[in-house]
């Protein structure tokens, strides 16, 4: 397979997952993340290290083959290249603040204000779709004192728990867009260098997949057997095994992270019993 090159975070709240993520996935490292680029020894790719904001451009220039970044910046700066593949965590959203003593009457309470933000393009974008005019105040970092300072009417930022937002007495108001870790890359990869993409995604996948599924075993009273299989589907079907004692037997199958309490409580309501929950290394689906 044709080596490839990765761009990811140098630091961050992306940096640490991406890096664990192709860890998990069997691709190590020969030098840290404190040199630009680093090589592997078990696979055929390079990894850059790059400031979040530069990753797109790095990627578009053909610099990088592919890049992880947030899908906020991906929306931001990501023109000409597209998402591959949707990554699933460090999870957020993009959304408008403003100070919590305001009454907020939708998004016309912006017409002719003020709005600080790092994410101009997407503001813009929302505030067109609105038909709202705005002054959009770009500025990088501590967008959220904008308002205290007297810089801004509102500001535009990423919000994971909203305690910043508490901290600096604003409200959100409008959730413009939900941002999640996602691939991104041009669609001109060699037939060699595709293959090795479709690779790295498929082992990705497996890591994934395995992250967000759980390994379930349990003792179910036979008369219960159908309903307790229709709970639990599996990859295709779960294994069933008849146990010494007369009429149980045992049941294993995979669960997804998404439905493990409800589900749980289902099992227990139809009787249930033993039930054991395992974490799972990888799944090849």
């Amino acid at each position: 397979m044709e080596k490839i090159r990765i761009a990811i975070q140098k630091s961050g709240r992306l940096s640490e997952k991406s890096v664990n993520i192709l860890k998990e996935a069997g691709i190590s490292m020969t030098n840290g993340s404190r040199k630009l680029l680093a090589v592997s020894g078990s696979y055929p790719i390079e990894v850059l290290y790059l400031r979040d904001d530069d990753i797109p451009q790095y990627v578009k220039d053909k610099v990088a083959d592919i890049g992880i970044v947030g899908e906020n910046v991906y929306a931001e700066k990501g023109a000409d290249i597209e998402i591959i593949e949707r990554l699933g965590f460090s999870k957020c959203r993009l959304s408008i603040a403003i100070p919590k003593q305001e009454t907020y009457t939708g998004p016309e309470y912006f017409e002719g204000k003020r709005i600080a933000t790092s994410y101009p393009v997407i503001l813009k974008r929302f505030l067109d779709e609105k038909g709202v005019v705005a002054e959009i105040h770009e500025i990088s970092g501590s967008v959220e004192i904008a308002p205290g300072i007297g810089l801004a009417d509102g500001i535009f930022d990423i919000v994971s728990s909203g305690s910043t937002l508490i901290s600096n007495g604003l409200s959100e108001v409008e959730v413009v867009m939900k941002s999640e870790a996602v691939i991104i890359g041009r669609d001109d990869l060699s037939q060699e260098k595709q293959e090795t993409l479709n690779d790295l995604l498929f082992r990705l996948n497996s890591v994934l997949a395995a992250t967000n599924n759980k390994y379930i075993l349990l003792n179910a009273p036979n008369e219960k057997l159908d309903e307790i299989i229709d709970l639990l589907p599996g990859m295709k079907s779960p294994t069933v095994m008849p146990l010494a004692e007369s009429g149980w037997s045992s049941v294993h199958s995979v669960l997804n992270e998404k439905q493990f309490w409800q589900v749980i409580g289902e099992l227990r309501r139809l009787g249930a019993q033993g039930i054991l929950v395992i974490p799972i290394e990888k799944m090849i689906v």
